[in-house]
C-alpha cells in the first residue's frame, strides 16, 4: 500500500456513491480521438464522474500527448483549457477515493503538464495526511530532478511544504538556495508565498535568517493586507524558529488591539488571544480575559488548551478565569494526548491553580498513558508532568516503565528522567526526611546511559540537537566534564552553520575550554561572511561571559564588529543593547554600535519593545542598558556619553535593599576586630554610578583604619550614595596619602564552574571600583573555606596581610 488512511474514511470508500454504469463512460472516453472531445465529454458528464473515470481522462489526454510531435505546445494547450480546470477540481475532490494505482497514474501525468498542477496535486496528499506515504516521496524525487527549471516561485512553495518531512539536508538547502534566487522575482504583494516559505523554514527546523529577513519584510510592507489568521500563524512560525522582528510585533500588537472589539466568534477570538496575549498591556489584557471568560461555555477542549498555554505565557492572575478554564480541561482530560496533558501540568503549576479533584484525575490520566506508552520521549515527559504534581512520590509503576526505555533514550530523555528523580528525592527529603535505595540506583542507571551515550557519539551536529535544550543540576554535575571532551573530539566539525549553537552551549554551561573557544575565534575568522550578523551575539558570549580573550582578540573582534555595522539599523533594538554590554564586558567599546544605541530615536525604539516583553525580560534589558551606559562612562570618558540611570537606580535600590549573608556577616565581624573598631568599616556601600560594595574601609598614608563619621549604618541595609551622581568620577575627600578600600566575597557565581577564573562582570566590576579610586581586595570563596583558613587565627591573619600587605590586592 502506497498509504494508510484512517479506518473512518473506510466504509465511505465502501459505500461511496457510484453510477450505475461505469464502464460504458470509460469506453467513450476510449472512442475519443482528440482532445476536445475528451474535454466536451468531462463537460457533459462533470457530475456523474466517478474517481476511476476521472483518472482515465488524464490517462487518455497523456496518451493524445505521447503521440504529438510538438509536446511542449499540446502541453501548454491542455494546461490552459477551461475543462482541465474542471478535470482538476474533479481530482482534487475525488483523491480522497482513489485508489493507489489511480494516484501513481494521475501523479505521473500530471508532472507531465506543469509543476502548477503537481503542487496541487502534492496539496491533495498532504490534506489527506499522506505526507510520509512513498507518494510524496515520489513528489520530492520529481521536485528534485526538476529544481533547475522551476521558476514558479509560487508552486515551489506549495510543493516545499508538502515534500518537507521527506527532504534530506543537502536537498532542503538547494531548495532555500533557489528560493533566495526566484524571490526577486515575485510579486512583492504574495505574502502567501513568504508564509509558506517561513512554513517550510519551520517544519525543517532551519532557521536561515536571510530568507526569514526578505519574507519579514514582505510581511511588514503589505501590513494591511494581513488578517488575524495570517498574523496569528507568523507570530507562532517566528516563534518556534526564534526569529524576533521587533517591527513585526509592534506591527502585529496594533493590528490584533484593533481587532479585539470586532471578533466575537469563540474560534476566532481564541486565536486572538493566543496571537495578541503575550504581547498586550494591562488594559488589553483585561478586555482579552473578559471576553475570553464570556465565550469559555462555548469553547472545544483543544481551545480552552490553547487558552491556557496563552495565559501562562501571559501571566495571568486572573482567577475566576484560571478556574472556569480549569474545568474545562478537566473534562476533557482523557482525550488529551500525553504532550498535551504535560502542558496542561505545567500551566497550571505556573498559574498557581490549586485543586484536589483536579490533580488527582490528572494523575490517574498520566499514570493510564504511561502504563501503555512504549516510546522512551513519550514516557520520559509523562514522567516529568507526574514528577511536577503536588505530594508527587515515585512508585514502583513509573521506575518500571522508566527502566524500559532506558537503552533507547537520547540524552534530553535522560536528563528529563533525572530532574524528575531528584525533584522527588528532594520532596521526600523535605516531607518524609527518607531517601530510598531505588531512587539512588535508578540516578545511578541515568549517569551510565549518559555517559555510555556521549562515548559512543562522533557526530557533532546530532550531539548538538540533544545538547541544545538541556539544562538542570543532574547534566551539569554528572555529564558537563564528559560533553565538554566529546565537543574537544568533534571540535574540527565546528563550521559555519552550528558555530552559534556551539558557542551558546558553552556561554550557557559556564564552562572555560580554551581550545573550543580558540576553534570557535577560527572558525568565525575563516567564515564570517557565512555567518549572519545576527548570530553575532551568541557567537561572542561565552567570551564575554567567561572573560577569555582568543590569541587573535582584535582581529576577532573586529571582524565581529565589522560584520555587523551594516545592520545596526536591522537589529532588534535589545539584540543591540546584549551585543553593546557583552563587547564592553570584553572591554572592547565600538563607537558605532554605542553611537548607534544611545541615540534619542533608538531609546525610543528601545522604550516601545520593553513594553511587549515579559516583566522579567523587561527588567534584564534595562539593568544590561544601565551597566552599558556605567562602562562607557567610565572606561571612555572621550566619547561624552552622559550618565542617565541615576533615576534608574534610585528606584531599584529603594525596592531592593541589599542585604548580606552568612559568610559576609561573619567577615564583617572579623573585619571590624581587624580595623580597629566597628566604625572604621562600611558594609553595602553604593558607589558613584550605583555599584555596591560588600565593605568598604580607608587606610591613611600610614595604613592606619580611618574611622568614618556618624557611622549609624546597619550591616545589610545599603545606605543613599555619599558620593554625588550625574558626574563621571567624583572622590570624596580623602586626607593627603590616604586610599580607599573595597572588599568583595567572591561565590561560585564569579568564577567559571570548571576553573578558578573569573568571569567578566567580576572583571569588569573591578576595573570600575578601581576607576573610581578604589584598592579592590577579592576574596574567594575557595580560598576563604580552604583547609588553610579553617580557623578564626587564620582568616583574620589572611584579612591583615590582604588590606595592610605590600601593594597586594
Amino acid at each position: 500500500m502506497l498509504r494508510l488512511r484512517a479506518i473512518c474514511l473506510f466504509p465511505w470508500r465502501l459505500f461511496h456513491f457510484r453510477p450505475f454504469s461505469c464502464e460504458p463512460l470509460i469506453s467513450q472516453m476510449d472512442k475519443c480521438t482528440d482532445e476536445e472531445q475528451v474535454f466536451d465529454f468531462i463537460e457533459k458528464n462533470k457530475a456523474v464522474l466517478s474517481e476511476k473515470q476521472v483518472g482515465c481522462a488524464f490517462n487518455v489526454l497523456w496518451q493524445f500527448q505521447k503521440q504529438k510531435t510538438s509536446l511542449l505546445k499540446s502541453v501548454e494547450y491542455i494546461r490552459d483549457h477551461p475543462q482541465f480546470l474542471t478535470l482538476y477540481n474533479l481530482t482534487t475532490s475525488k483523491v480522497e477515493f482513489m485508489n493507489d494505482d489511480t494516484l501513481v497514474n494521475v501523479l505521473y501525468i500530471t508532472q507531465q503538464f506543469d509543476i502548477h498542477v503537481l503542487s496541487k496535486f502534492s496539496t491533495c496528499l498532504a490534506d489527506q495526511h499522506l505526507h510520509f506515504s512513498p507518494l510524496m516521496g515520489k513528489i520530492a524525487d520529481i521536485v528534485n530532478r526538476k529544481l533547475e527549471t522551476i521558476q514558479d516561485l509560487r508552486s515551489l512553495s506549495v510543493l516545499m511544504v508538502s515534500i518537507s518531512s521527506l527532504i534530506s539536508q543537502r536537498f532542503q538547502k538547494q531548495l532555500v538556495k533557489k528560493t533566495e534566487l526566484l524571490f526577486d522575482s515575485i510579486d512583492s504583494s504574495q505574502v502567501n508565498i513568504a508564509r509558506r516559505i517561513v512554513q517550510f523554514l519551520r517544519n525543517t527546523k532551519y532557521c536561515y535568517y536571510p530568507l526569514l529577513e526578505r519574507c519579514n519584510k514582505t510581511f511588514l510592507s503589505h501590513a494591511n493586507h494581513l488578517d488575524l489568521e495570517s498574523i496569528s500563524k507568523i507570530l507562532s512560525l517566528y516563534h518556534f524558529l526564534q526569529f524576533h522582528s521587533f517591527e513585526f510585533v509592534l506591527m502585529a500588537k496594533k493590528r490584533l488591539t484593533e481587532m479585539i472589539p470586532l471578533i466575537d466568534h469563540p474560534a476566532s477570538f481564541v486565536k486572538l488571544f493566543i496571537a495578541l496575549g503575550p504581547t498586550a498591556g494591562p488594559e488589553e489584557k483585561k478586555q482579552l480575559e473578559s471576553s475570553i471568560l464570556l465565550m469559555s461555555e462555548e469553547l472545544t477542549s483543544q481551545q480552552a488548551l490553547a487558552v491556557m498555554g496563552a495565559m501562562e505565557e501571559m501571566e495571568s492572575r486572573n482567577s475566576r478565569l484560571i478556574k472556569k478554564i480549569a474545568s474545562i480541561l478537566h473534562k476533557h482530560l482523557d482525550d488529551y494526548k500525553p504532550i498535551e496533558l504535560l502542558k496542561i501540568t505545567q500551566a497550571l503549576i505556573v498559574l498557581h491553580y490549586r485543586s484536589k479533584e483536579f490533580f488527582v484525575k490528572l494523575r490517574e490520566v498520566l499514570l493510564s498513558h504511561l502504563k501503555i506508552s512504549v516510546k522512551s520521549s513519550e514516557v520520559s515527559l509523562l514522567v516529568y508532568a507526574i514528577s511536577m504534581l503536588p505530594s508527587s512520590h515515585l512508585d514502583e509503576v513509573v521506575i518500571s516503565r522508566i527502566e524500559a526505555v532506558l537503552p533507547q533514550c537520547d540524552l534530553n530523555d535522560l536528563n528529563s528522567f533525572a530532574t524528575s528523580v531528584l525533584r522527588w528525592i528532594q520532596y521526600d527529603y523535605m516531607y518524609l526526611e527518607s531517601t530510598t535505595g531505588k531512587q539512588l540506583k535508578l540516578l545511578q542507571k541515568l549517569d551510565h546511559y549518559g555517559h555510555q551515550r556521549l562515548q559512543k557519539c562522533n557526530n557533532l551536529n546530532l550531539l548538538w540537537e540533544e545538547l541544545k535544550s538541556l539544562k538542570g543540576d543532574w547534566f551539569v554535575e554528572s555529564l558537563l566534564e564528559e560533553t565538554i571532551a566529546t565537543l574537544q573530539c568533534l571540535m574540527d566539525d565546528i563550521n559555519y552553520v552550528n558555530v552559534a549553537g556551539i558557542s551558546s552551549f558553552i556561554a550557557r554551561m559556564n564552562y572555560l575550554n580554551t581550545l573550543i573557544l580558540d576553534r570557535i575565534a577560527s572558525v568565525v575568522l575563516q567564515q564570517i561572511e557565512k555567518i549572519h550578523p545576527f548570530a553575532v551575539l551568541a557567537i561572542i558570549l561565552p567570551f564575554s561571559i567567561l572573560n577569555y580573550d582568543p590569541p587573535q582578540r582584535d582581529e576577532f573582534f573586529g571582524t565581529c564588529i565589522q560584520h555587523l555595522n551594516s545592520y545596526l539599523t536591522v537589529l532588534d533594538p535589545l539584540m543591540l543593547v546584549f551585543l553593546g554590554f557583552s563587547f564592553a564586558t570584553l572591554q572592547y567599546f565600538p563607537e558605532d554600535l554605542l553611537k548607534t544605541i544611545f541615540n534619542i530615536k533608538f531609546l525610543d525604539r528601545l522604550d516601545s519593545q520593553l513594553e511587549l516583553l515579559c516583566s522579567s525580560l523587561n527588567m534584564r534589558v534595562q539593568f544590561r542598558l544601565m551597566e552599558l551606559n556605567r562602562a562607557v562612562c567610565l572606561e571612555c570618558p572621550e566619547y561624552q556619553i552622559p550618565w542617565f540611570h541615576d533615576r534608574f537606580c534610585q528606584q531599584h535600590y529603594n525596592k531592593d535593599i541589599g542585604s548580606v549573608n552568612g559568610v559576609q556577616q561573619h567577615i564583617y565581624k572579623m573585619l571590624a576586630e581587624v580595623l580597629g573598631g566597628i566604625n572604621c568599616v562600611k558594609a553595602s556601600v553604593l558607589t558613584p554610578y550605583y555599584h555596591t560594595v560588600d565593605f568598604e574601609c580607608i587606610l591613611d598614608k600610614r595604613k592606619k583604619p580611618l574611622p568614618y563619621g556618624n557611622h549609624n549604618i546597619t550591616l545589610g541595609k545599603l545606605p543613599a550614595s555619599h558620593w554625588e551622581s550625574n558626574t563621571p568620577i567624583v572622590r570624596s575627600r580623602l586626607p593627603p596619602g590616604a586610599e580607599r578600600i573595597a572588599l568583595e566575597f567572591l561565590d561560585l557565581r564569579a568564577f567559571c564552574r570548571n576553573i578558578p577564573h573569573l568571569k567578566g562582570k567580576s572583571a569588569m566590576k573591578k576595573r570600575h571600583l578601581e576607576i573610581l579610586g578604589y584598592r579592590v581586595i577579592q576574596i574567594p570563596h575557595f580560598e576563604w573555606n580552604s583547609m588553610a583558613l579553617s580557623t578564626k587565627d587564620a582568616r583574620m591573619d589572611y584579612l591583615r596581610e590582604r588590606i595592610f600587605g605590600e601593594g597586594k590586592s
